[in-house]
Protein backbone atom coordinates (compact mmCIF):
# COMPACT_ATOMS: atom_id res chain seq x y z
CA UNK A 1 0.00 0.00 0.00
CA UNK A 2 1.57 3.11 -1.03
CA UNK A 3 1.45 6.39 1.12
CA UNK A 4 -0.95 7.97 -0.39
CA UNK A 5 -3.32 5.31 0.32
CA UNK A 6 -2.54 4.68 3.78
CA UNK A 7 -3.96 7.94 4.47
CA UNK A 8 -6.68 7.99 2.25
CA UNK A 9 -7.36 4.91 4.55
CA UNK A 10 -6.91 6.40 8.23
CA UNK A 11 -8.66 9.69 7.80
CA UNK A 12 -12.12 7.80 5.71
CA UNK A 13 -12.13 5.18 8.83
CA UNK A 14 -11.49 8.53 11.57
CA UNK A 15 -13.82 10.69 10.11
CA UNK A 16 -16.23 9.14 7.46
CA UNK A 17 -15.18 12.40 5.37
CA UNK A 18 -17.87 13.86 2.59
CA UNK A 19 -15.09 15.10 0.57
CA UNK A 20 -11.71 13.46 0.61
CA UNK A 21 -8.67 14.30 -1.36
CA UNK A 22 -4.87 13.11 -0.70
CA UNK A 23 -2.30 14.82 -3.50
CA UNK A 24 1.17 13.61 -3.34
CA UNK A 25 2.71 16.69 -4.38
CA UNK A 26 6.54 15.12 -4.09
CA UNK A 27 7.68 15.93 -7.29
CA UNK A 28 6.97 20.01 -7.02
CA UNK A 29 9.51 19.48 -4.05
CA UNK A 30 12.41 18.40 -6.15
CA UNK A 31 15.49 19.80 -4.98
CA UNK A 32 14.59 21.04 -1.62
CA UNK A 33 14.87 19.12 1.99
CA UNK A 34 12.88 16.46 2.22
CA UNK A 35 12.46 14.96 -1.38
CA UNK A 36 12.94 11.64 -1.53
CA UNK A 37 12.82 9.79 -5.15
CA UNK A 38 10.17 8.50 -5.93
CA UNK A 39 7.47 10.76 -3.88
CA UNK A 40 5.79 10.03 -1.23
CA UNK A 41 7.20 12.56 1.05
CA UNK A 42 5.17 15.66 0.55
CA UNK A 43 1.28 15.67 0.67
CA UNK A 44 -1.94 17.91 0.53
CA UNK A 45 -4.74 16.92 1.74
CA UNK A 46 -8.10 18.07 1.50
CA UNK A 47 -10.73 16.54 3.53
CA UNK A 48 -14.76 18.00 4.49
CA UNK A 49 -16.22 16.01 7.33
CA UNK A 50 -19.16 16.16 10.00
CA UNK A 51 -16.96 15.15 12.50
CA UNK A 52 -15.14 18.84 12.49
CA UNK A 53 -18.71 20.61 13.23
CA UNK A 54 -17.80 23.04 16.26
CA UNK A 55 -14.23 22.42 16.30
CA UNK A 56 -11.60 25.46 16.28
CA UNK A 57 -8.92 25.05 13.48
CA UNK A 58 -6.20 23.88 15.68
CA UNK A 59 -8.38 20.98 17.23
CA UNK A 60 -9.27 19.71 13.51
CA UNK A 61 -5.42 20.12 12.71
CA UNK A 62 -4.79 17.63 16.27
CA UNK A 63 -7.50 15.26 15.40
CA UNK A 64 -5.85 14.25 11.91
CA UNK A 65 -2.69 14.45 12.97
CA UNK A 66 -3.91 11.95 15.60
CA UNK A 67 -5.33 9.85 13.08
CA UNK A 68 -2.28 9.90 11.23
CA UNK A 69 0.24 9.19 14.17
CA UNK A 70 1.73 6.12 12.67
CA UNK A 71 2.58 7.90 8.96
CA UNK A 72 3.57 11.51 9.75
CA UNK A 73 6.95 10.46 11.09
CA UNK A 74 7.40 8.74 8.03
CA UNK A 75 7.14 11.86 5.74
CA UNK A 76 8.48 15.28 5.16
CA UNK A 77 5.86 17.22 4.89
CA UNK A 78 1.69 17.24 5.23
CA UNK A 79 -0.30 20.35 4.23
CA UNK A 80 -4.06 20.29 5.53
CA UNK A 81 -7.04 22.02 4.02
CA UNK A 82 -9.87 20.80 7.00
CA UNK A 83 -13.37 22.16 6.97
CA UNK A 84 -17.14 21.09 7.66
Amino acid sequence: MTVTDEIRTALQSAFDPHELEVVDDSESHRGHAGFQEGGESHFNVRIRAAAFEGQSRVARHRAVHKALVDIVPRIHALALDIGV
